[in-house]
C-alpha cells in the first residue's frame, strides 16, 4: 500500500476535492542547452498552434458557443498564414534564432495590420502578436502537461486566475499554489466558483506524484497525495458538490429589522455568474475583465472582448451589470506591460484599448442594467477621461452612456472622496487594496485576508465613503471580499452600506447573515469599533 504524503498550506477558500495531482506548470526553459530551433522547428511550432486553435475551435462549436469558436478560428488561420510564416522561415535561413525570426515576422504583420484603416482588420494585429507568443511558448517547450480525464487538484508554483477560469468547467476540482494569500486573485476567483484552494504552500508539494489520487482538505489546510481508504471515507461526504447551475430569480434580501440589501455577485466568467445567480444574486455587482488577459501579448481587441463578455453579460438581461474597465495591476500585469506603468494609466495611455473595450461592453451589455466602473482612480481627469471616452463610444452605438461610477480602493482617493462625488454615478468600494494599502501589506502575500477590512483605520475611511456618497446622492456599494467576511459584514451593515457584491459562491452564505443581522445593534458595533481605533490614536 502506498504511503499517504502530506502537504499543508494556507486555506484561502473552503472545501473539500477530490481528483488526480496535475502539475500544471510548464518545464520552461530547463532545455537551454539544446540547439536554437531550425527551420522545420518553426515550421512544426506554427503548424501545432494552428492545430491546437482549430481543435479548439471545434470543442467550442459542439457547445454551441459558434461566437467564440469563430474568435479562435482567426488564430488558427493566422498561424497558418504564409504571411507570418514565409517571413520567419526565412530569416531562419538566414542565420537568425527561431524565436526572434518568429518575434519578428510577428511584430512586422501586427505594424501592417495595426495602420490598417479599416478598425476591424486593424485589430488581427493583437492576434498576431498572441499568436507568435504560442508558437514561441512551443518552440520553448513551455507547454503544460495534457489535463487528465477526470477531476483533479491543480498544483502550481503560482496559480493564476485564469487558470481557474479556464479549468472550472473542466474537471478542476481545487486548486494549490505555492505563492500567493487570501487576497490575491486567484484566490478571489476560487472563492467565486466555490473551489477549495492552498496558498503558500509547502514547495515540496511541486514535485507531488502526478496523477496520483488525491484529496485537498481546505479547512485542514492540507493536500493528501495517496490517501489511505479511512480517509477517503471520511471525507468523502463532505467532498464539494457542485450546485445545480439553474438561474432562479434573485432573493429578497432584507435584515433581522426589515432592512432591504442589495446583494449581486463578483464574477469574471460564465460559470461564476450561473452560480452566483443560482444562489439568488440579483445580478452582477463586479465584472472582473482583465482575468482572461492576464497572459496577452497586447491590448485585447473588441472581437477579444465581445468573445469574453458575451457569454457572462448574456446571462445578465434585465439585471444588473457592472463591469470593470480592464484593472492590469498588481498581480494581474500582461506581459505587454511588464516595463511598462500598469493599471489605469496604462488603459488611458492606450485610448485605441479603451475605445475598444468600451464598445464591446455597450455591444455585449446592450440587454442588461449596464454600468461601467473604473478601477484604481486617483485623480479627478482619470474620471473625466473615460466619461469622455464612453461619451463618445455610446454615440457611435446611438445610445445613451449608461452610468459610470469609480472603484475606491486607493486611500486618497476613499479620505477625497467628497471630491469624487460630483464626478461618479456610484462608488464602489473595494476594500481587499484599501486595506492592503492602509495598513502596509502586501494584498497578495499570506498575511492578507479580507476581515482585515475590519481595522478601525479602513473602517474610518469606508465611513467617509459612506458619508460623501449620502450627502451628494450617489449610490454606493462594496465589492470586496470583506464584504462576505462575517467580521466584516455586519460592520458595514452598521455604517450605512445596503448594496454588496461578493463571491458568486458566498452569496447564499452572505444572504443568511444577513438576515441575522440587526442594522441598529450593527451601527453601535462599528460606531464603538471606530471609538476605539481612535482612543488608540489619541493614546
Amino acid at each position: 500500500m502506498t504511503t499517504p504524503t502530506r502537504y499543508r498550506g494556507q486555506p484561502v477558500s473552503e472545501g473539500i476535492g477530490t481528483g488526480e495531482i496535475y502539475l500544471g506548470d510548464a518545464p520552461g526553459e530547463a532545455d537551454r542547452g539544446q540547439p536554437d530551433p531550425g527551420e522545420d522547428d518553426v515550421r512544426a511550432a506554427f503548424a501545432a498552434v494552428a492545430r491546437q486553435r482549430a481543435a479548439l475551435a471545434d470543442r467550442l462549436r459542439e457547445r454551441g458557443q459558434d461566437l467564440q469558436a469563430g474568435i479562435v478560428d482567426i488564430g488558427a488561420l493566422i498561424a497558418a498564414d504564409s504571411a507570418l510564416v514565409g517571413p520567419a522561415i526565412d530569416a531562419v535561413r538566414a542565420g537568425a534564432d527561431g524565436v526572434a525570426a518568429v518575434r519578428a515576422a510577428a511584430e512586422a504583420q501586427a505594424a501592417v495590420l495595426a495602420a490598417l484603416p479599416d478598425p476591424d482588420l486593424a485589430q488581427r494585429a493583437g492576434d498576431v502578436r498572441q499568436v507568435a507568443a504560442a508558437v514561441v511558448d512551443h518552440l520553448r517547450g513551455n507547454t503544460a502537461p495534457p489535463l487528465p480525464a477526470g477531476t483533479f487538484i491543480l498544483v502550481r508554483r503560482e496559480v493564476d486566475p485564469a487558470d481557474l477560469i479556464q479549468l472550472a468547467d473542466g474537471g478542476l476540482a481545487g486548486a494549490v499554489s505555492v505563492a500567493g494569500g487570501a487576497s490575491s486573485h486567484a484566490a478571489i476567483i476560487a472563492r467565486g466558483l466555490g473551489l477549495p484552494m492552498l496558498a503558500g504552500a509547502d514547495p515540496r508539494v511541486l514535485a507531488a506524484a502526478a496523477g496520483h489520487p488525491a484529496i485537498l482538505d481546505a479547512g485542514a489546510g492540507e493536500l493528501i497525495v495517496d490517501p489511505d481508504p479511512q480517509t477517503e471515507l471520511d471525507l468523502a461526504a463532505a467532498t464539494r458538490v457542485t450546485p445545480d447551475l439553474v438561474d432562479r430569480a434573485p432573493q429578497r434580501v432584507t435584515t433581522a429589522d426589515g432592512e432591504p440589501v442589495t446583494l449581486l455577485c463578483n464574477v469574471a466568467s460564465a460559470a461564476e455568474t450561473r452560480l452566483g445567480l443560482s444562489g439568488g444574486a440579483a445580478g452582477v455587482g463586479l465584472l472582473r475583465t482583465e482575468i482572461p488577459f492576464t497572459g496577452a501579448s497586447g491590448w485585447p481587441s473588441q472581437a477579444d472582448h465581445l468573445a469574453r463578455l458575451t457569454p457572462v453579460l448574456g446571462l445578465l438581461a434585465g439585471r444588473p451589470a457592472v463591469v470593470r474597465l480592464l484593472d492590469f495591476s498588481g498581480d494581474k500585469i500582461p506581459p505587454f506591460l511588464a516595463d511598462q506603468e500598469p493599471g489605469l494609466a496604462a488603459l488611458l495611455g492606450a485610448p485605441e484599448g479603451l475605445r475598444d473595450q468600451l464598445r464591446a461592453i455597450l455591444l455585449a451589455g446592450a440587454d442588461t442594467q449596464l454600468a461601467i466602473l473604473v478601477p484604481m482612480v486617483k485623480d479627478l481627469d482619470e474620471v473625466a477621461q473615460v466619461r469622455a471616452a464612453l461619451a463618445k463610444a455610446a454615440a457611435e452605438a446611438g445610445i445613451d452612456p449608461p452610468e459610470l461610477g469609480i472603484m475606491v480602493e486607493v486611500a486618497a482617493t476613499a479620505a477625497a472622496a467628497a471630491d469624487f462625488a460630483p464626478a461618479a454615478d456610484f462608488f464602489s468600494v473595494g476594500t481587499n487594496d484599501l486595506a492592503s494599502e492602509v495598513l502596509g501589506v502586501d494584498r497578495a502575500g499570506p498575511q492578507t485576508r479580507p476581515a482585515l477590512a475590519a481595522d478601525p483605520r479602513v473602517l474610518a475611511l469606508i465611513q467617509k465613503v459612506v458619508q460623501a456618497a449620502s450627502g451628494a446622492g450617489v449610490k454606493i456599494s462594496v465589492c470586496g471580499d470583506a464584504a462576505a467576511d462575517p467580521l466584516v459584514l455586519p460592520l458595514l451593515l452598521g455604517l450605512g452600506v445596503r448594496a454588496l457584491s461578493v463571491g458568486a459562491a458566498r452569496v447564499p452564505q452572505v444572504a443568511t447573515w444577513i438576515a441575522a443581522t440587526d442594522t441598529r445593534t450593527a451601527a453601535l458595533k462599528a460606531a464603538g469599533t471606530l471609538a476605539a481605533g481612535q482612543e488608540k490614536v489619541n493614546r
